[in-house]
């Protein structure tokens, strides 16, 4: 039985993986539109859970919504091939199209399903969501862009994502609000280029899913578990550089792909969504350094409940991979001089 078990999710993980696939490498929409349906029918089944009700309301509530956004994403493709090719109505089609795309992956003003479906899942699942759910609609919204409208849900990303972050004591919803803060980055590096997008993409993958590795390694979901757990010294030193990583703080290796996004921005004239992007990003740095500070590097024994030792093989690459960020120290110095 557990066997089999293991087998099914093996097997919708294969089928998830070629899903995107099968969408990045259509020729047309309606191709398109297939793959991200295969793709919606693959990742539900691996969300629910008979055992857990969250996990099966988070998949209820995943499967609806992207529903609604497969709708609409069919019934503008359709629409468009069908009706309007003697029309010129690019500007709408495009706002829709995009739209439906952005609802998919969970971009302001449609981020309202992702923190709630999120809370329901587990880590390995949370990965998949923030990072592997997020590569289909995006090359998609490439195929398609309309910049002014971008530019406009970019900075709403970047804002939503920081301010959702303020009074989170949910681990799974802090990282939800980040995902969301860094695909506005993620839009202005896709409008820039897409190898620019894909050098993003691969970096915020690589530190979220140091992180979550981490926090499911420890079993913790909520930030008050930090504060009552005398933590292992190596523990703490990875996450204070990944956080600080995946904050963009210089000279880290998070700070590179920000660094030249702000520099195309600045280049272009785009000085107000430069200095939004850069105020946002600090006050990110705020929320990231507060927990640190708090439940990590402020160690007062009588506070702490449980001693972890967690001697673990997984633990000695997670460091190594941690220390991979403090590279870019060295590189950094090289390359200013």
């Amino acid at each position: 039985m557990f066997l089999n078990y293991n087998s099914n999710k093996m097997f919708f993980y294969f089928i998830l993986f070629f899903s995107t696939l099968i969408t990045i490498s259509s020729n047309s929409w309606l191709g398109c539109w297939i793959g991200l349906e295969i793709n919606l029918l693959s990742f539900t089944p691996l969300i629910s859970n008979s055992k857990n009700l969250l996990a099966s309301e988070a998949a209820l509530k995943y499967f609806l919504t992207q529903s609604i956004a497969s709708i609409n994403f069919l019934f503008i493709i359709l629409l468009k091939m069908i009706l309007l090719k003697n029309f010129e109505m690019n500007n709408l089609i495009s706002i829709v199209i995009n739209s439906s795309l952005l609802m998919k992956m969970g971009s302001t003003p449609f981020h309202f399903w992702f923190p709630n479906i999120i809370e329901g899942l587990s880590w390995f699942n949370c990965i998949i969501l923030m990072t592997w759910q997020k590569i289909s609609p995006m090359i998609l919204l490439s195929y398609y862009l309309n910049n002014y409208f971008l530019m406009i849900i970019m900075m709403l990303n970047t804002m939503v994502g920081t301010l959702g972050g303020f009074n989170q004591s949910s681990l799974r919803k802090l990282m939800t609000f980040s995902s969301i803060n860094n695909l506005g980055w993620m839009l202005a590096a896709l409008m820039i280029s897409e190898n620019l997008w894909m050098f993003y993409l691969i970096l915020y993958s690589f530190m979220t899913s140091i992180m979550c590795f981490m926090f499911n390694l420890m079993n913790v979901y909520f930030i008050n578990q930090l504060f009552i757990m005398n933590i292992n010294s190596q523990i703490k030193i990875s996450f204070m550089i990944n956080f600080l990583s995946l904050g963009g703080l210089p000279p880290f290796l998070g700070f590179f792909a920000k660094w030249i996004i702000i520099n195309f921005l600045i280049n272009n004239n785009m000085i107000i969504i430069s200095f939004i992007f850069i105020i946002m990003s600090l006050i990110m740095l705020f929320i990231y350094m507060r927990i640190i500070y708090s439940s990590i590097i402020f160690n007062y024994f009588k506070l702490k409940w449980f001693k972890m030792l967690i001697k673990n093989k997984y633990l000695f690459l997670l460091n190594i991979f941690s220390m991979i960020s403090l590279l870019s120290l060295i590189f950094s110095t090289f390359f200013f001089l």
